[in-house]
């Protein structure tokens, strides 16, 4: 069994290497791949169960990472094996890290919290300004009603988003691609603020680098909100050519498929 779980991580290192370097004019401007790579095997070498994974997925898994600028080593996202396949997944640390980074309009603090049983929490309009007070009671360990998101831009506006703990709930049951993980079941409190932080980060617009960033950001999520999906541009919709969307969404694929075809001949 070592044995096999050392060629799948050698496999998945030399894979990766080269995903990496084919798809260097994708990753961000600062990123670092000597201690990417680094991190990724440090990670890999600790994931019960990579022995099951087919090393092409792995290195598939771990681009991911690599094109929204996260880090698995500092748990902004996870490697989650399932079967034979490793599976991909933000944390609250990097959706905060992608929203800040990416935002069209500067951040200046985004966060979320939980809701419980006796916190004060009220929301309210004045002046045409909407606003949010939260008093939460110290060391409160009652049961959790719901969680609302924050987002503080530099130019003093404000976004901020409510979510009841039925309606995370109805979240969690219709569109979490996996509902029952431990994740869930273990930290729910932590899974309540990434749900209505990623609903936030749908009302901010926010300028990718690259194709593959945004498409990975869209797909990557534990939600798959197709329904509510919200897409702002910082530039004028009428200059966008779909088809040419299509088509370079088309060729990220391609392009992964023939770099793992192209390391597992040799």
């Amino acid at each position: 069994m070592a044995d096999k779980k050392m060629v799948v991580l050698s496999e998945s290192h030399t894979m990766l290497n080269k995903l990496l370097e084919t798809k260097q004019e994708a990753l961000p401007k600062d990123f670092n791949k000597a201690r990417f790579l680094q991190n990724c095997m440090t990670v890999l070498q600790d994931t019960k169960g990579i022995e099951q994974c087919q090393p092409i997925t792995v290195a598939r898994t771990m681009l991911k990472g690599a094109f929204l600028g996260l880090d698995f080593f500092n748990k902004e996202c996870y490697a989650i094996p399932y079967k034979d396949n490793l599976q991909f997944q933000t944390d609250y640390k990097g959706e905060i890290k992608l929203a800040k980074k990416y935002s069209f309009s500067p951040i200046k603090d985004i966060y979320a919290k939980i809701v419980r049983q006796g916190d004060d929490f009220q929301e309210a309009i004045v002046n045409g300004q909407q606003t949010i007070n939260f008093t939460p009671v110290p060391f409160n360990n009652g049961e959790i009603i719901g969680a609302f998101a924050v987002c503080l831009f530099q130019d003093g506006s404000m976004l901020y988003e409510t979510m009841a703990k039925q309606e995370i709930e109805n979240t969690r049951k219709n569109f979490s691609k996996a509902p029952n993980s431990p994740a869930w079941t273990k930290t729910p409190g932590e899974m309540y603020k990434k749900t209505v932080l990623r609903r936030l980060c749908k009302l901010i617009e926010l300028d990718f680098d690259s194709v593959e960033c945004k498409k990975v950001y869209n797909e990557t999520s534990d939600f798959e909100f197709e329904n509510q999906q919200h897409e702002v541009s910082n530039f004028d919709k009428k200059d966008i050519d779909e088809d040419k969307i299509v088509e370079a969404n088309a060729e990220v694929e391609e392009d992964v498929s023939e770099v793992g075809e192209n390391v597992e001949g040799n």
